[in-house]
């Protein structure tokens, strides 16, 4: 016996179909790419938002959403390259998409890029007009960490050394540079 989703997807009950269902009853629509792929970035699924957004783009062309979309998975990937690629050119696309121009400074900071991931969020948080608190928390980050000491490489390092305190047991001993024991 055979389930109705089966029977609308196109099997006969006498198995004469040799092909396996679709997924998709004929004539019933798909769900949209862009939908499917947000459900799937709630969900975690990373890499197939990133096929459904990329579905997206076959079906709707390379809009400023489905160009955003792509850049935000691509960004939950660790693909901090692409993901610059992808939101720089939805913000060509639509200079005023909030979204875009987010995530772009989150990958700036990612990249360790402070003062231009800054400056991002403050385009961001202008053009949303100040709503967003998400977007003010990040600009208030960005300027934090610029404002923090950075390593100098003019500074002398530490020397270290490792001494055995019995079986699989180590201490590790610091001294700055001259003044070793």
């Amino acid at each position: 016996m055979l389930c109705t989703a089966c029977l609308a997807a196109g099997c006969s009950r006498d198995g004469s179909n040799p092909y396996a269902p679709s997924g998709v009853a004929r004539g019933a629509e798909a769900i949209d790419g862009l939908t499917v792929g947000h459900r799937l970035m709630e969900a975690g699924e990373f890499d197939l938002a990133l096929k459904a957004y990329y579905r997206a783009a076959v079906e709707h062309g390379t809009t400023v959403d489905v160009l955003s979309a792509i850049g935000s998975a691509d960004l939950r990937l660790g693909r901090l390259g692409q993901a610059e690629q992808m939101l720089r050119r939805a913000i060509d696309a639509d200079e005023r998409f909030v979204p875009a121009w987010n995530n772009l400074g989150v990958v700036l900071m990612e990249k360790n890029e402070l003062s231009e991931a800054a400056q991002v969020f403050r385009t961001a948080y202008a053009l949303d007009s100040g709503n967003s608190d998400e977007i003010r928390e990040n600009l208030r980050l960005a300027l934090a960490k610029m404002d923090a000491p950075r390593y100098d490489p003019q500074e002398e390092p530490a020397e270290y050394k490792l001494v055995r305190r019995g079986y699989g047991e180590y201490l590790l001993l610091g001294a700055a540079k001259g003044n070793a024991q």
